[in-house]
């Protein structure tokens, strides 16, 4: 058997490297929080201009928003009540004008199939200014409207049609119909 003697008093230890690498990271530690407190000194400044940027625009905001209602309350008085409702009469009458029929025609003739009938036509304008189309189309074969759905959906002038209703023929009516809502690309 053999027994280890150690004659030293105090037996040297490797500690140096444990605490070469504990003073590294101390100061490594140290150097992170410095970082940090930079940048959070930086974002806190820059969400300071950020406030004052968003305090100026609600400012501008409330000022713009005060002078339409003083704006509003001329208009609706009793005696200007009357010319606001011709301005906006002629208004619509001018977006109304705007849609070039012999445009929206030549568009439809070269689009729909020869087999089926118009019926129907009725423009509306969203607020948008885009023009929508409300299209009652009648055929003799249900394969006619459906070719005039598929016509109006490769077309690149027309675009998201909706199909509202489709009806059979009557005594009183020979044809199938088919009611559509179709946009029409034409600008204003």
């Amino acid at each position: 058997m053999k027994i280890p003697i150690n004659l030293a008093s105090q037996p040297f230890r490797r500690d140096r490297a444990l605490l070469a690498a504990s003073a590294a990271v101390g100061v490594l530690l140290v150097l992170t929080l410095g970082l940090l407190i930079y940048l959070a000194r930086l974002d806190r400044s820059q969400l300071g201009d950020l406030r004052a940027d968003i305090a100026r625009l609600n400012r501008q905001i409330a000022t713009a928003s005060r002078q339409q209602a003083e704006m509003d309350s001329i208009l609706r008085k009793p005696e200007n009540a009357v010319v606001l409702e011709r301005s906006v009469f002629i208004n619509n009458l001018l977006v109304h004008k705007a849609i070039s029929w012999s445009r929206l025609f030549t568009d439809l003739e070269k689009t729909i199939p020869v087999n089926v009938k118009v019926l129907a036509l009725h423009p509306s304008v969203s607020g948008h200014n885009q023009v929508s189309l409300d299209i009652m189309a009648g055929a003799e074969s249900p394969e006619a409207l459906i070719a005039f759905l598929r016509s109006l959906e490769q077309s690149p002038v027309f675009g998201g049609v909706t199909e509202q209703n489709t009806t059979p023929p009557s005594q009183s009516e020979p044809l199938y119909r088919c009611r559509v809502m179709v946009n029409y690309g034409q600008k204003l």
